[in-house]
């Protein structure tokens, strides 16, 4: 079982980069890529993250060694789930049929890092064991990230105009945007309270 999990994990993790490098070179044949723009979107992030837990996993899982929920690695898998799961939870929500000033053109693409990467990151902490108890007080690991990117993309807003979403965009008033921003903090903190509980959970032991 273990191997099979850490086959699945690897597969998934190269899905998402091949994903990633697919839209990059996309975006730079079109030639609208600037650098800070392209990697500012959560979406790029988050899915970054999730390759980085899931090769993670795949390290500690060859050794075979069961990690302590107080251990960076379970945390960064934990967290990782979170991201991906506001990444499909937003885009499907909120950004199907919308538009941004780089052209995510790739279906294929986009269902990968939109729905098949956060249904996965989902399902595999769900049933599989390979990690400590979280504390429920370990909330805050989860919520620096979002909180810094957040503002990082509200003072671009501000600055030079350029926002990754359009939900986020000032012209639309800091009001509409100060809800927007209430809304999916919420989310973060309901997704990564079910992510914690979730780790009592000893569903498919590998």
């Amino acid at each position: 079982m273990r191997t099979l999990v850490n086959v699945l994990r690897l597969a998934m993790a190269i899905a998402i980069m091949v994903a990633i490098a697919a839209q990059l070179r996309s975006v730079l044949t079109a030639g609208t890529f600037v650098v800070w723009n392209f990697f500012g979107y959560f979406t790029i992030q988050s899915n970054i993250i999730a390759f980085v837990a899931l090769l993670v996993a795949v390290v500690v899982g060859i050794r075979r060694r069961r990690r302590s929920g107080t251990d960076w690695t379970v945390q960064l898998r934990a967290a990782a789930t979170v991201y991906m799961g506001v990444t499909g939870l937003v885009y499907n929500t909120l950004l199907v049929g919308g538009s941004t000033d780089i052209a995510f053109d790739l279906q294929w693409s986009n269902d990968v890092l939109h729905k098949i990467g956060p249904v996965y990151m989902i399902v595999d902490w769900l049933l599989f064991s390979d990690r400590g108890r979280l504390a429920m007080s370990r909330i805050w690991v989860f919520l620096v990230y979002p909180v810094v990117w957040t503002v990082v993309v509200l003072v671009r807003g501000a600055t030079d105009g350029w926002v990754p979403y359009p939900f986020l965009s000032p012209s639309q008033g800091y009001g509409v945007v100060a809800l927007y921003c209430i809304g999916i903090a919420a989310f973060f903190a309901l997704l990564s309270v079910v992510v914690i509980w979730i780790s009592r959970l000893r569903l498919i032991r590998v």
